[in-house]
């Protein structure tokens, strides 16, 4: 079971990494408003979109990780 789930969290790492080596080139998939009003915004405002993206990805990661947390629970055996 543990081999199982090792594989599974290297499967995601790796799908992760993937992304995040594919992520530079799907930056121009943004709609021409959000990109024109970033690129307006200055440096300032660039660093408050990614503060901002990162404080909205914390969340999402955090359910992940917590029904990943509490499928493991159940299915390890007591």
């Amino acid at each position: 079971m543990k081999r199982r789930i090792f594989r599974c969290l290297v499967v995601c790492a790796g799908c992760l990494l993937l992304v995040a080596l594919v992520a530079p080139h799907a930056a121009a998939q943004g709609c021409a408003m959000c990109y024109q009003n970033a690129a307006a915004s200055g440096e300032q405002g660039r660093a408050a979109l990614r503060h901002g993206i990162l404080i909205l990805l914390l969340p999402a990661l955090s359910l992940f990780f917590g029904i990943f947390a509490l499928i493991y629970r159940r299915n390890t055996p007591h």
